[in-house]
């Protein structure tokens, strides 16, 4: 007699509905990772660009940055509006809230083109921005559309190939595929399916193996060998997850007040004048640069791996100088993402505690400064210790790195109680019109 559970399983794996949905999932992991590989080569050529227009003079950038922050802010405050910020906090929304209008408008072709294209765009005019979170917001559009195209419209099926394409956006852009897995588990939703692990993990393993045979094998910041001894050492997961913790906070709570409206004469600038803020930022940011280093401009990659090579090709002011660009940037609601800035603050935060703990391995002090600013930041621990571990191939300072994102996740909360995806996504969706049974719409939310 034949085992029912043997020919259950059977059945599910012959299912045409099944392989159609591992068709589209696969298909959708090989765009996102070609169009993260893309993103990655125009990014890199967009800021190279900038940095030697500036070579031949700082000054430039009071020309290139303004005007480039203004058309930026001109283009996005139409039609292209979805493609500001990072694009973690619409998907995040889309998760939340699955509205068809709200879906079709936020993760369309067009918004993944236009966000890909402005973010290069902002990199162009040294902007201090990253595009790991824009890559995540092309990857679940990608993944979103090509879902719909193969019929999967189901609210509850669409949700699957969001976080599919939001986790292997940020393994292909980073090379982290446990970090992408991990990822969508912590940040993009948390109502994760036990079933639905094996499809994140194809969607990420699909993206990561085209990504391999595009670029080869590679580490994000090379292979450090970084040690942490026990007494003196651990001191340095105490200062780092206090300081990190408390400055990611910080910097959370400063984005989420201009959010809001505080102070009143920053709103009223920025509601008034958008474009002339977004320049005015602009300013600021190429004047941090001239007086401060052209480690202002751009993702702050360089100069954060030349840190945790302990090969620093930039001073103590390098951490407050890249918060202060972060800042401002992400202030001026142009395309960019925050992960690699915030690695290259953290990265700065470190070197600086480093001066104080002389006979401690600056690398591994600069390896827990980045991790901690960036949970303090994303309040994602998980995400943060994985990312770092992965960027650096080093599994040695596993223990560490887990006890100070642990401390940085409870210091940040005491500074903003909330993460800033999340805290971002809920502004996004209190702009929406009321859910469809509430105003007494029949219409599905999310089919065809």
């Amino acid at each position: 007699m034949a085992d029912p559970s043997y020919s259950s399983s059977l059945g599910t794996l012959l299912s045409r509905d099944q392989w159609k949905r591992r068709c589209a999932l696969w298909g959708g992991a090989v765009a996102v990772a070609l169009a993260a590989l893309v993103f990655a080569k125009a990014g890199d050529a967009a800021f190279a660009l900038f940095g030697g227009i500036v070579s031949h003079s700082p000054w430039w950038a009071l020309l290139v940055t303004p005007a480039v922050f203004a058309l930026l802010a001109w283009l996005t405050n139409g039609a292209l509006r979805p493609t500001r910020g990072s694009g973690i906090p619409q998907v995040i929304a889309a998760l939340e809230r699955p509205d068809q209008d709200f879906r079709r408008k936020n993760l369309s072709l067009g918004v993944s083109a236009g966000k890909l294209a402005l973010t290069v765009v902002a990199l162009f005019g040294g902007a201090s921005v990253g595009r790991e979170g824009p890559t995540v917001h092309v990857g679940a559009s990608l993944m979103y559309v090509i879902g719909r195209r193969f019929g999967f419209s189901d609210p509850r099926e669409a949700a699957r190939f969001l976080l599919a394409g939001g986790a292997a956006g940020i393994a292909a852009a980073f090379n982290t595929p446990l970090a992408g897995v991990v990822f969508a588990i912590e940040e993009l939703s948390d109502r994760y399916e036990h079933r639905f692990s094996g499809t994140l993990l194809t969607a990420v393993i699909i993206g990561g193996v085209i990504s391999l045979g595009l670029v080869g094998n590679y580490t994000y910041f090379g292979r450090v060998d970084a040690h942490l001894a026990l007494g003196m050492g651990w001191l340095a997961v105490l200062l780092c997850g206090v300081v990190g913790g408390l400055a990611g906070g910080l910097f959370v709570r400063l984005v989420l007040a201009a959010m809001d409206g505080k102070p009143r004469w920053l709103a009223a600038a920025r509601g008034r004048q958008p474009v002339l803020f977004a320049a005015g930022c602009g300013v600021a940011l190429a004047l941090i640069g001239i007086c401060f280093g052209q480690g202002a401009f751009g993702t702050g990659y360089e100069q954060a791996r030349s840190l945790v090579q302990d090969q620093a090709t930039v001073g103590h002011e390098f951490g407050l100088m890249k918060f202060a660009a972060n800042l401002v940037s992400y202030l001026a609601g142009i395309p960019g993402g925050l992960f690699s800035p915030a690695l290259a603050v953290g990265a700065g935060i470190g070197h600086n505690l480093a001066a104080l703990l002389p006979g401690v391995d600056p690398s591994a002090i600069v390896l827990l400064g980045m991790c901690a600013y960036l949970t303090g930041v994303t309040q994602a621990p998980l995400t943060s210790a994985v990312i770092s571990m992965e960027l650096t191939d080093n599994s040695d300072m596993l223990l560490p790195i887990l006890a100070t994102v642990l401390l940085a996740r409870a210091l940040s909360a005491l500074v903003s109680p909330t993460p800033i995806y999340k805290a971002l996504a809920q502004r996004v969706l209190a702009d929406l019109p009321a859910p469809a049974h509430q105003r007494g719409d029949s219409r599905p939310s999310d089919r065809t």
